[in-house]
């Protein structure tokens, strides 16, 4: 029992030594890290810990009966497990918080790692992370990797979800979750106070937040212009001349709307910047917060982008479908019937073939730029970029983009065959 004491002694003060210290290489005692949880998530957790050199320790209520965990992990009880570790992961939800309590004089002066969320925003009147530290208010407790999945753990980190967010009271303590984040090959970013776990609980409950402004514009711009065209070019000739041409909605009015939304999604795209470049030449400095709006604006790019690469596609394999369409093989059919009973020719006009065939090269250019752009705006891409080169992208898209759509006026082939 005094070599038990004695053993937990020196790893609290290990465990103090280490929040002062946190650049120095970790001892073999500090490399003892504790997991409360045996599911999904502690599992995946405590393979990763291993993997990065850690001894990992399992704190489970009946640890004879504890199956699938990683290899070369030792299975403990609570008591047992958050005496002999100086950090201590929480992989349980907030209902089985309790057994914490009568552990309160084993985890006086240890780092706890919270990694629970909720299942709804506002479930409780305070976030967990604040609720566990009142259980055991001598511990030292940090809210972090909850926004991480049990696979994303696992798998390792990559690009997408390389990033860990953490906050505590404690500096010395966040300091000692950021190196085992930073070892485990994540990227940390201390979000300040325990007061802000509320915030990062709200995190894996966010349904593309920066999806929902450039979503509504998208819709908003379809229904427009689809509604406009419908009016003008179906309603219209039906009222004035009585032709029954609705089979065009489908495909024809489609491939009319998706080039419009997409050019204007574009120029969304590219239009805060622009307008944040003159703002900033208006105000003298560069240092001045852009009013909420505009940088609202600017955090919805990419995906503004991304929509706009979305409708080129769609206009794409609507243009792809025009040969098979019956209609058009009906038009083309009947024209040229018509012909053989007239007997009648038609001359090659050269001219007519270039503006057609500039037309397909520059359309096809034009979505191979855009889908290149598309690809550099990846995160996997565009951390390998320099900004020089990802301006280049960018710069030479733009320039040649306006081209591609300016040649639709001078090739008559396939206004022709959607008419």
């Amino acid at each position: 029992m005094m070599d038990e004491e004695r053993s937990n002694e020196k790893c609290e003060s290990v465990t103090l030594s280490l929040m002062s210290e946190a650049v120095s290489a970790p001892t073999e005692c500090e490399k003892r890290v504790c997991v409360f949880g045996t599911g999904d998530m502690g599992r995946s957790l405590g393979l990763r810990l291993l993997q990065a050199g850690y001894s990992v320790m399992f704190g489970s209520r009946r640890p004879q009966s504890c199956n699938f965990l990683p290899n070369g992990a030792q299975v403990l009880s609570h008591a047992e497990a958050a005496q002999a570790a100086h950090l201590i992961f929480i992989a349980v939800q907030r209902e089985h918080y309790d057994f914490l309590v009568p552990l309160a004089y084993h985890l006086k002066g240890k780092v706890l790692v919270d990694l629970s969320n909720n299942l709804k925003k506002n479930q409780y009147p305070e976030a967990n992370a604040e609720y566990l530290q009142s259980l055991v208010p001598e511990a030292e407790v940090v809210k972090g990797f909850n926004t991480l999945s049990a696979w994303a753990l696992q798998n390792g980190p990559s690009d997408a979800n390389r990033q860990v967010y953490i906050c505590g009271d404690r500096a010395e303590a966040k300091q000692v979750v950021l190196a085992v984040a930073t070892k485990l090959g994540f990227s940390a970013l201390d979000r300040g106070s325990l007061s802000a776990s509320r915030e990062l609980e709200d995190f894996p409950l966010q349904l593309f937040p920066l999806w929902r402004l450039p979503m509504r514009i998208a819709v908003g711009l379809t229904a427009f212009f689809f509604f406009y065209l419908l009016i003008r070019e179906i309603l219209y000739a039906y009222i004035t001349q009585g032709k029954d041409i609705s089979f065009r909605i489908m495909v024809s009015l489609a491939n009319r709307v998706c080039p419009i939304v997409s050019l204007i999604m574009l120029a969304l795209c590219y239009l805060p910047g622009v307008l944040a470049s003159f703002l900033q030449l208006y105000r003298g400095t560069k240092y001045r917060r852009f009013p909420d709006w505009l940088d609202r604006w600017m955090l919805c790019r990419k995906q503004l982008g991304l929509l706009a690469l979305g409708f080129a596609c769609l206009h794409v394999l609507y243009t792809l479908i025009i040969p098979i369409r019956y209609y058009v093989r009906f038009w083309a059919t009947e024209r040229t019937v018509t012909q053989i009973r007239q007997n009648g020719t038609n001359e090659f006009i050269t001219s007519r073939a270039w503006h057609s065939d500039s037309y397909l090269s520059f359309g096809i250019l034009g979505f191979g730029l855009y889908v290149l752009l598309g690809i550099t705006s990846l995160p996997s891409v565009s951390n390998a970029l320099s900004w020089r080169e990802f301006s280049f992208v960018t710069e030479t898209m733009i320039l040649l983009r306006p081209s591609s759509v300016a040649t639709r006026q001078f090739c008559p082939t396939r206004t022709n065959l959607e008419q």
